[in-house]
């Protein structure tokens, strides 16, 4: 009995402290059992009485609407057994699955196209290969930049400056032009006058600067390559000066009030940004200002009101001024560097008509050529011509397009110099199909006329003709039915690009060793 006293300890005591208490004891053991509940938390049961009368209250101040009951928040329901199953479903199911319906990155049915790490590892391993052909040149050669030798390529005798003469003669012919033109304009000379006035002032162009370079020994090859450049690019400029000119006449003898405006002859004035500059119609546009301000601009195709932007931006200019004179200075330094080397190399395999050493002199002369092709590149159509439109406020800056993604041999030519494309759309190409003729006639006799002035500047410079450069030209007509034919897409571009790496170093090599031998 003692033990089982024991075992019952504070229980037993505490029981019958409770009920010896009689109402006290009840009333402590309430508040003893109050104090536990709101330790633990927990709220008194509500009065049924009052629950009633706060829901009748709740249901008259909603107008008799009992309240839907209230939602359970996302964060509940996320966290609810029902969730934690499905949750947990879900990670068993990807746990047993990891493979969906998909295609490899580099197949053509997987639609990706984003290859920038692939052109960044490229131009990398460019950099890095034309690194090593560099060093190794300068290891074998040693320097070999000599800026007197520039200078000697234009003047073979300090006090003699033939080709800078010829080019100053050159005004001749542009104010012979301009003098007809005034002469149509009033009528004091017929139309057919005219036209052979023209056309002698055109061929006299031609000849007369071929003749100066071939007659006279002190002309470098390099001085006259730049003066016969610069009479081509004057023929092309007087040639759309005379046709533009001719339309207008055309339109004002055929007393047109209301024409629709065309490029050659606009109609109203241009307004360019925040300036509007003065509107000249013809024959008010027969000034030297007028005339002289087309032989300087950038552009072959003559008109009466050029685009003109509302300001010149010097640090634009200057921008386009620092990559001239960069750029040039790194032309002569790769072509004495790199490139003269090279073809002393290659002119023992071509005597010797090795054909395997004359292939590997042709690719190894092929990476400094086509490099030089495309810094010349930058420099003439990007860094020399946005120079002088900015200079003289030339608004059309539309040198040259997309023509590294040419798919076909015709679209390059049409894209690469747009100048020369927009001539020979305008005053040749178009003007044959309206004669009649048909689109590869036309196509043919364009590659005839670039070819006749390729080999025009070639040949008369270097005083042989070989017609190297005419059929070099003319080899384009069938390769551009080739790989228009037969070639698409990308393979059509991979074609454009290995007939400018590899043709050019062809060209060139042929050229040299036909002036050597």
């Amino acid at each position: 009995m003692g033990d089982s006293a024991e075992r019952k300890g504070p229980g037993a005591r505490r029981r019958r402290t409770t009920v010896s208490g009689g109402g006290g004891g009840a009333a402590s053991g309430k508040q003893a059992n109050g104090s536990k509940s709101r330790e633990a938390g927990e709220k008194p049961p509500p009065c049924p009485a009052r629950v009633k009368a706060e829901e009748t209250a709740r249901l008259a101040g909603n107008g008799g609407v009992q309240e839907r009951p209230r939602e359970m928040p996302e964060h509940q329901r996320a966290n609810s057994p029902r969730k934690d199953k499905g949750k947990g479903t879900e990670d068993i199911s990807e746990r047993l699955s990891c493979h969906v319906l998909q295609e490899s990155l580099l197949s053509s049915d997987s639609g990706y196209s984003n290859y920038r790490g692939i052109l960044n590892w490229c131009v990398v391993m460019l950099v890095l290969s034309n690194a090593r052909l560099f060093l190794e040149n300068l290891i074998k050669y040693g320097i070999l930049v000599d800026p007197i030798q520039v200078v000697s390529l234009f003047l073979k005798e300090p006090y003699s400056w033939p080709a800078a003469c010829l080019i100053i003669a050159s005004n001749v012919f542009i104010i012979a032009a301009l003098y007809v033109e005034r002469r149509l304009a009033v009528g004091t000379i017929s139309e057919t006058t005219g036209l052979i006035l023209h056309i002698l002032n055109l061929v006299s162009l031609l000849i007369f600067p071929s003749a100066i370079v071939l007659s006279i020994n002190s002309m470098t090859p390099v001085g006259g390559v730049l003066s016969l450049g610069i009479y081509t690019m004057l023929f092309l400029k007087v040639y759309s000066y005379k046709d533009t000119n001719r339309w207008c006449r055309e339109i004002r003898h055929a007393k047109a009030k209301r024409l629709t405006r065309s490029y050659s002859c606009p109609s109203v004035a241009r307004s360019n940004g925040s300036a509007v500059h003065a509107h000249v119609s013809y024959p008010g546009n027969l000034t030297y200002r007028d005339i002289y301000y087309f032989v300087f601009a950038p552009t072959l195709c003559y008109e009466l009101n050029f685009p003109k932007s509302s300001r010149i931006r010097k640090s634009f200019l200057l921008r386009r001024l620092f990559e001239m004179l960069f750029f040039i200075q790194l032309l002569v330094g790769l072509i004495q560097q790199w490139m003269v080397p090279t073809i002393q190399n290659s002119m023992k395999p071509l005597q010797e008509m090795d054909f395997s050493r004359m292939v590997e002199r042709l690719l190894k002369l092929a990476v400094p050529n086509h490099l030089i092709w495309l810094i010349f590149f930058y420099w003439f159509f990007h860094s020399s011509m946005n120079f002088v439109a900015e200079l003289m406020q030339f608004g059309d800056r539309e040198f040259y397009k997309d023509w590294w993604n040419s798919e076909s041999v015709t679209y390059f030519w049409a894209n690469w110099n747009i100048p020369v494309h927009k001539w020979c759309l305008r005053h040749f190409y178009k003007p044959m199909l309206r004669t009649g003729v048909n689109k590869f006639l036309a196509q043919t006799a364009v590659f005839l006329v670039s070819a006749f002035f390729h080999e025009y500047l070639v040949s008369i410079p270097l005083k042989m003709f070989r017609l190297w450069a005419f059929m070099g030209m003319m080899a384009q007509v069938p390769l551009a039915w080739f790989v228009g034919r037969f070639l698409n897409g990308n393979y059509g571009n991979a074609a454009v690009w290995i007939s400018l790496i590899i043709g050019q170093p062809v060209a060139v090599l042929m050229t040299v060793w036909l002036f050597t031998v």
